[in-house]
């Protein structure tokens, strides 16, 4: 199951995973098994969300109790010419000047900016700066959390969070981490062009990306859909391409 997220920098064009929408959808949220302690997102964007940091398990559990921190992923599904998004910070700068450049808006000059195509994974570790432009579509997977702090929001009517966002943020400048490091979550992207059988040893969700076939011969599947796979064999029967994300929690932290 999905649920439909309006958002003000969201979307009326959801095609070909979903029916395009009168309202602006930012967000679509797939229902997390309990088993699998990670949620799953697409993401749509026609205005560019805010400048924002999220915290580490430790910085959460303190400041809000049974609170995870949220360290993420993004498969870019859709990127118009140009579309960026922002990872950390270009150079390394001090406490004081971020929280004067986020006032200002200064802190745009100082983002690590990356064009953006389809195919294409992110890895964004926690206390890392970051924004997504506009001009996307994406595949998110993230633990199981809410917190965002907002630095900079291009002056939309939005509460910012700069006390605990310039004390939970990297401030050095920008290094890309291994995703396959992550200890939340592993991901692999699947590609079918025929019928295809998968050894998941683990709980597991996979995400249908594109085309569409038979799924273990018991049922449809389509693009724009999860599902929760618990221990088990998986055989896609596709009747045209097809492309997945596999996504678990690793055993070591389960």
């Amino acid at each position: 199951m999905h649920t439909l997220h309006e958002k003000v920098w969201g979307s009326t064009a959801l095609s070909p995973w979903y029916p395009d929408s009168t309202n602006k959808t930012g967000e679509v949220w797939f229902d997390s098994p309990p088993d699998v302690a990670l949620l799953v997102k697409f993401l749509f964007t026609t205005e560019n969300l805010s400048v924002q940091v999220h915290p580490d398990d430790a910085y959460a559990r303190e400041h809000r109790t049974g609170s995870n921190g949220k360290t993420e992923m993004w498969h870019i599904l859709r990127a118009d010419p140009g579309a960026r998004i922002a990872l950390g910070l270009r150079q390394t700068i001090t406490a004081e000047k971020l929280r004067e450049a986020s006032i200002s808006g200064e802190i745009m000059d100082f983002l690590n900016w990356i064009e953006v195509k389809p195919g294409e994974t992110y890895y964004t570790p926690a206390r890392t700066i970051h924004a997504i432009g506009a001009g996307i579509a994406l595949c998110e997977i993230q633990q199981i959390s809410d917190i965002t702090y907002r630095l900079y929001d291009y002056g939309r009517p939005r509460e910012l969070h700069l006390d605990r966002s310039v004390a939970v943020s990297s401030l050095e400048a920008y290094k890309p981490a291994d995703i396959d490091t992550c200890p939340y979550f592993r991901t692999e992207r699947i590609e079918a062009d025929g019928p295809v059988e998968i050894d998941v040893p683990w709980p597991a969700i996979l995400i249908c990306l594109q085309g569409e076939g038979m799924l273990d011969g018991t049922g449809i599947y389509r693009l724009g859909e999860a599902w929760h796979i618990a221990n088990s064999t998986v055989r896609i029967a596709p009747s045209e391409t097809s492309q997945f994300l596999l996504t678990h929690v690793p055993p070591r932290y389960s």
